[in-house]
């Protein structure tokens, strides 16, 4: 093993206790090749989380095969040249445990889920599936059927479509304007030498993440990926840097017409900020009084339950390794949808215009603050919890300083993201539904 870092050998002689994982309790290492595993031990229940990534997802993708990391993904345990399909599926499912691998825009996400006794062959086989698949041409037809059946579905989805339409527009130009699921044209024209190549360029240890959460010593824990993952060698290219993407220099309204729909679902927003932008705690905050606590914050009291013009509103920040959206969505009928996109805009510039009050302030603070044990309260939270740790560089005290970092945002903080990032008149609406598009407000319009 090498560099090696935190261990709990000496929480377990000094008996103390720590409310949330921490340095003390956080096994991390650095093997040779570039994987870093992170420990926890839990053993209020006999069973084992394995959470992590590597860096291979759509930004890889060809402009011509867009949706191939993740039909990589998805094909992976279609068979390896140690075990078919059906092989991989009965030992997996034999011992009750499971596997889910899905592609993201920068990486290949996998979680594992196993009795501590079952982990170490559980183990053996997402290592086989991620370092040896075969994509033998019957499961990758399989997997073409199920991906090419959900784009069919997602045509007919209003929220989808919006969401879709919207990142489209926004991110024009741009390697996040894609949909990581591809197209029906893009996926039918991926072969079995597309997956070949992509897995044999992209799927390599370096700077891989493995977390390992529940009955299990964390010394164990290490040795136990070690032994399947530490001979892989290391090679993957690094990625090109990403573009910046800039918010709308104007108010852009896209709809997408759907026949036999009754409700309008729309996505609003703008480019945001990354996850490790010092302004994003500020942000999340702002981002909470939006949309998101009680009934769904602001938006949630007076778009929908006092003006009635939603059947549900929310607003989303998705801040990641780049700015990626911040937007609201909602859910309202075609006749609704100019005076609920007014009644946001406003509740925006109220936030723009006024300080949240002090007691609002604390409730959203303590909101955001009471979250996190609830996220921690399983052993798939707390490998989530390390794995965005370690990948946005966030510290193994972070969830101890998490709480520090919320109660210290001022009011006039809140403002001052709120004006920043979020212009009413610099936006794009996409509104999927029935035809024809209502007319909206024009920009500038209150």
């Amino acid at each position: 093993m090498a560099r090696k870092a935190n261990t709990q050998s000496a929480l377990r002689s000094s008996g103390r206790r720590w409310a949330v994982p921490g340095p003390h309790t956080i096994a991390r290492e650095v093997l040779p090749n570039g994987i870093v595993v992170l420990a926890y031990e839990n053993f209020s229940s006999p069973s084992v989380v394995v959470s992590g990534l590597l860096w291979a997802g759509a930004l890889d993708d060809p402009p011509d095969r867009i949706g191939l990391a993740s039909f990589t993904a998805e094909a992976l345990t279609r068979g390896t040249s140690h075990r078919t399909f059906h092989e991989i599926y009965e030992a997996i499912e034999s011992v009750g445990a499971s596997l889910e691998i899905g592609a993201g825009y920068h990486t290949t996400g996998f979680t594992l889920k196993a009795l501590a006794e079952d982990l170490p062959a559980m183990l053996e086989i997402l290592a086989d599936v991620l370092r040896n698949p075969t994509f033998p041409e019957e499961g990758v037809e399989k997997v073409r059927g199920e991906i090419l059946t959900d784009l069919q579905e997602r045509e007919h989805d209003t929220r989808r479509m919006a969401g879709l339409r919207f990142r489209e527009t926004l991110f024009q130009g741009h390697p996040y304007g894609r949909s990581v699921d591809g197209y029906p044209e893009t996926v039918q024209a991926i072969t079995r030498e597309d997956l070949l190549a992509f897995h044999r360029t992209f799927y390599h240890p370096a700077r891989m993440i493995v977390a390992v959460v529940g009955a299990i010593r964390a010394e164990e824990a290490v040795r136990a990926v070690q032994a399947v993952l530490g001979d892989w060698e290391a090679r993957r290219p690094e990625p090109p840097p990403l573009p910046p993407a800039a918010p709308p220099a104007r108010w852009i309204y896209v709809h997408t017409p759907i026949p036999g729909k009754t409700q309008v679902d729309l996505v609003m927003g703008t480019v945001g900020l990354a996850r490790k932008d010092p302004e994003y705690y500020a942000a999340a905050l702002a981002n909470s009084i939006l949309g998101v606590f009680g009934m769904m914050g602001r938006l949630g009291d007076h778009v929908r339950d006092r003006d009635g013009l939603a059947y549900y509103v929310y607003s989303r920040l998705d801040a990641g390794l780049a700015p990626g959206p911040w937007s609201v969505i909602a859910g309202v009928a075609p006749e609704h949808l100019p005076r609920a996109i007014q009644g946001i805009r406003t509740e925006i510039r109220r936030m723009q215009e006024r300080r949240v009050p002090a007691r609002e302030l604390e409730e959203n603070k303590s909101f955001l603050i009471g979250s996190l044990p609830l996220r921690l309260e399983t052993n798939e939270g707390i490998a989530g919890a390390l794995v965005d740790m370690e990948l946005f560089e966030l510290g193994l005290d972070y969830l101890e300083r998490f709480p520090e970092i919320i109660r210290s945002i001022t009011a006039a903080e809140v403002q001052a993201v709120v004006r920043k990032y979020l212009d009413p008149d610099r936006m794009v609406l996409s509104t999927a539904g029935p035809e024809p598009a209502p007319p909206m407000p024009q920009e500038g319009a209150p």
